[in-house]
């Protein structure tokens, strides 16, 4: 569950940085609109994932299938979604202004919409393409199942193949969406859409802590020795458990995969650059840079797992070597060993991956700047997505293609059970499975996270040191501002000239200012601004009336006012 509450509090954060920059003058709240929508999307998507609970349904009659079990599921969180999606678009027509801009990009309220509903329908997808390649009965799990047939090698030959083909449907989908809500609203759409998609957490957080409760209760029921038709019922409760895992891990990193777009793009505007140059050197060895981290941090991950589970298995054999009865239930086991091994390689152990999440953003912005962190936490992001979706899938499988030996399995015309061949090489299979899905791979899409984070908090500061001033802040307080306002009126003439900083210009000149300089039209380190019977002109030449357009509210608001401002760098 920390994954997708990592990316919830992540996707909201991102469209609030976005929806700053975001030109809303004219909304009714003060241009807030676009930092309120993504708080206001989260809220709503708690109420209505409450609501989809009680779609979840299942009949006595089904008998023992884990097709009814995960169809009742899917019709909480469809129906979830459903709801999420109606209410948006009221809310999107209540709060938002019928035009904004961002960047230079305009965009409407029903572009806005359009986002939002490209994200639920992202979400959609990639639930059910992990469905499909994790669950019990379908092809990716059946071939995995049949390679166990000859061994230990071709299971794991098989369920890497699997993970690897994984990721084809869901990275098309994911760049599908990010395409799609681009095209809607802008950079904007696009933190939108990941909002969109991560309303509905609380049903997944729901649905993905299904797995871990069905699989704890079969464990009970096996060691109280409960009736076999009660273990089987769990068995099937546990095997959707595996499939609703996996399905809100590759949800999860979706949305990570776009709210790290989103940190991105806010990353790129804070800090002043105007974009990032693979053809520089520089940049392009940032790229491969962090292109290598996910994968030295998943190794530190698995490689951990693998030392906890040697000292666990090291403890309990000297407990069965040491304390006799232990096996008859006569002697008491030594539990508090274990589960402090456990706790304290959790802990100890992932201090060095915190580390390099924390410290590589750090180390390559203020040691090479920030278009080459850029560039770095490009390379991170796709590896990080790729790698996450990669093994989030084959570790599902492979513990769902070793759950299928409970109930009896065919291969080539023979059928196998536990304690068989093929069983026992499907156990090989799902315990190399279970760091992939439970512990590296879940950690890829917080790792792409707070990498983005960091940077976009020493954004500022790289900026100042590196000496970009490309946004607005930077633009607008780093001018000398000469201004000559011209009065006319029936009864005088006045003229009047000034020099000012940005806290002596009146708001309506000001907030035009503002409008400019996000759009980029204000750019050039010497230029004219003036605005003369509502007609804008900079640098001499005057704005087309179709682009002036959108700035009407900010120029009827200066009167009669004729406005000349020089800007010129200090």
């Amino acid at each position: 569950g920390a994954d997708l509450f990592g990316s919830y509090v992540a996707t909201v954060l991102a469209t609030m940085v976005l929806g700053r920059e975001t030109n809303a003058l004219n909304d009714q709240f003060g241009g807030m609109s676009p930092i309120l929508l993504p708080m206001l999307i989260a809220a709503m998507g708690i109420l209505f994932s409450i609501i989809g609970t009680f779609f979840v349904r299942i009949s006595e009659s089904v008998g023992n299938s884990t097709s009814a079990v995960q169809k009742a599921l899917n019709m909480g969180n469809w129906g979830s979604i459903v709801l999420t999606a109606v209410a948006s678009y009221f809310l999107v027509n209540f709060l938002m202004p019928d035009t904004m801009t961002l960047r230079g990009h305009e965009f409407t309220k029903n572009g806005v919409f359009g986002a939002i509903m490209v994200g639920l329908a992202v979400g959609t997808l990639m639930s059910i393409i992990t469905e499909y390649y994790t669950a019990m009965g379908k092809r990716p799990v059946n071939t995995i199942i049949r390679q166990s047939g000859t061994g230990h090698a071709t299971n794991i030959i098989g369920g890497l193949a699997m993970g690897m083909e994984s990721t084809f449907l869901p990275i098309l989908v994911l760049a599908s969406g990010i395409y799609m809500s681009f095209w809607c609203a802008g950079l904007y759409g696009v933190a939108i859409a990941a909002a969109g998609m991560m309303a509905t957490t609380a049903m997944q957080l729901a649905i993905d802590a299904f797995g871990p409760i069905a699989d704890n209760a079969g464990g009970i029921a096996e060691m109280s020795e409960l009736p076999k038709e009660v273990r089987e019922k769990t068995d099937i409760l546990d095997a959707v458990g595996n499939t609703t895992a996996a399905t809100g891990k590759g949800f999860a990193i979706a949305s990570a995969a776009l709210t790290a777009l989103a940190l991105f793009a806010a990353f790129v505007g804070i800090s002043g650059i105007e974009g990032i140059d693979i053809y520089k050197a520089p940049v392009l060895a940032g790229l491969f840079v962090g292109g290598m981290i996910p994968f030295i941090f998943s190794s530190l991950a698995i490689r951990a797992v693998g030392e906890a589970a040697m000292a666990m298995v090291e403890e309990v054999r000297r407990q069965f070597r040491t304390i006799p009865g232990i096996m008859e239930g006569t002697g008491k086991p030594e539990y508090d060993k274990c589960v402090a091994i456990s706790t304290q390689a959790s802990l100890k152990k992932m201090m060095l991956p915190g580390a390099i999440a924390l410290l590589s953003p750090l180390i390559i912005g203020f040691a090479f700047g920030p278009e080459v962190l850029g560039g770095f936490l490009a390379g991170a992001t796709v590896s990080g997505v790729l790698m996450g979706m990669f093994q989030n899938n084959a570790g599902g499988a492979w513990d769902n293609a070793k759950k299928s030996f409970e109930k009896g399995v065919e291969i080539n015309g023979e059928m196998f059970y536990k304690k068989s061949e093929p069983h026992k090489a499907s156990v090989t299979g799902d315990t190399v499975g279970d760091p992939f899905k439970d512990t590296s791979g879940p950690s890829m899409n917080i790792l792409i996270k707070l990498m983005s984070i960091v940077s976009l908090v020493i954004a500022p500061t790289l900026a100042t040191i590196y000496g970009k001033a490309g946004s607005k802040e930077q633009v607008k307080h780093e001018m000398i501002k000469e201004i000559s306002i011209s009065k006319t009126d029936s009864s005088n003439n006045m003229t009047v000239s000034v020099t000012a900083g940005k806290e002596e210009i009146n708001a309506a000149t000001d907030k035009l200012i503002d409008a400019l300089a996000t759009d980029n039209l204000l750019k050039k380190e010497n230029y004219t601004l003036s605005v003369k019977k509502g007609i804008v002109s900079i640098d001499g030449t005057e704005l087309k009336q179709e682009a002036a357009a959108k700035y009407k509210t900010l120029i009827d608001a200066l009167g009669d006012a004729d406005i000349e401002l020089k800007n010129s760098q200090k």
